[in-house]
């Protein structure tokens, strides 16, 4: 009898153990869009000490990264987020179509689930030999422009409805518009699928004149590849790009991890979460937190896409297939 009890003795501890560890920690995938790698590396590294300090839970964070568009197309697909975090609201709507978070996502956090937000500048070689200063500079003949493809990239996209407002601005109507869009995409000699390959098209393999990225990954870019002597060019007017976060409930939920992907979001509005989104060059949200790096973020002319019709509308017409773009991009021919 003896004997026995020991036995069962052992074998209720491991069995605590096993459900101690279970209940102790967890794991989050964040799918996230090309040019946020850094970025959520540090904010890992800074939320899951907070949240061990908070619960006394160790949390493991998984990032997957690549074109905002073809990211969200991938969870719609089965690949199990447990938070999404695009750089537009277009491609969480997507998600909400397939019914793997609710419809009013964007009522969920403060600033339309928006904690940060950017916008499209230029980055050229040093000394800035083509003499770029504006949107109009890139149309030039013979000029190579590197932006990443609008049919898989957010970033595509901002670039091209920053064409789009400041040629409405100068030409006044769509018809100069599309014709400035042709001119611009006649200069694009590669189309990548996403931000961070556009960089190393231009950066690092040497090709093109100049890169149309966001804010952030132009400073980056700038910060650490610094024996490339890049300069930041910012245009007259350009976007306001506001990178969207949400829960994707349904695998949360199926995962048992709610709780901890919405405590991960809410974070980002936190003191510490803004001054490290301004560290790697993301505009934060929080003025107190804003006014302290205005050093950094110059002001700016930007136009948001509600001016544009929203995004809805602005997909249909511009990204959907069939639609504006396609009419206006002819690849180059080999």
């Amino acid at each position: 009898m003896k004997k026995h009890g020991i036995i069962s003795n052992i074998g209720f501890t491991a069995a605590a153990i096993l459900l101690a560890q279970s209940v102790s920690a967890a794991t989050l995938l964040n799918v996230s869009y090309d040019v946020t790698r850094e970025f959520f590396k540090d904010y890992n590294d800074v939320f899951t000490v907070y949240w061990k300090n908070k619960t006394g839970e160790t949390l493991t964070i998984n990032q997957s990264h690549g074109g905002s568009s073809k990211q969200a197309r991938a969870v719609a697909d089965g690949l199990e987020a447990d938070v999404a975090t695009m750089n537009q609201s277009n491609d969480i709507d997507i998600l909400a179509e397939k019914e793997l978070l609710p419809k009013d996502w964007v009522k969920k956090y403060r600033d339309n689930s928006s904690p940060f937000t950017s916008t499209i500048v230029f980055l050229v070689r040093k000394g800035n030999p083509n003499g770029i200063k504006d949107w109009g500079d890139l149309v030039k003949p013979g000029l190579s422009v590197i932006i990443p493809n609008p049919k898989t990239s957010g970033n595509g996209r901002y670039t091209y409805l920053g064409a789009w407002i400041y040629a409405r601005k100068k030409g006044g109507g769509d018809a100069s518009a599309i014709d400035f869009e042709q001119k611009l995409f006649r200069n694009v000699p590669v189309l990548d699928a996403g931000g961070r390959g556009a960089t190393t098209t231009f950066a690092q393999r040497g090709i093109g004149d100049v890169l149309v990225t966001f804010e952030n990954e132009a400073f980056l870019t700038q910060r650490e590849l610094a024996d490339a002597n890049l300069e930041i060019i910012y245009p007259s007017v350009s976007i306001l790009a506001e990178p969207p976060v949400a829960v994707v409930e349904k695998f949360a939920s199926k995962h048992g991890t709610l709780k901890q992907s919405r405590a991960y979001l809410e974070y980002l509005y936190s003191t510490e979460g803004q001054k490290l989104a301004a560290r790697h060059y993301l505009r934060p949200r929080d003025a107190v937190v804003r006014s302290q790096y205005s050093a950094t973020f110059k002001p700016l002319k930007l136009v948001g896409i509600d001016a544009l019709g929203g995004w809805k509308r602005v997909q249909g017409i511009h990204f959907a297939d069939g639609g504006l773009f396609d009419q206006i991009y002819v690849p180059a021919a080999k």
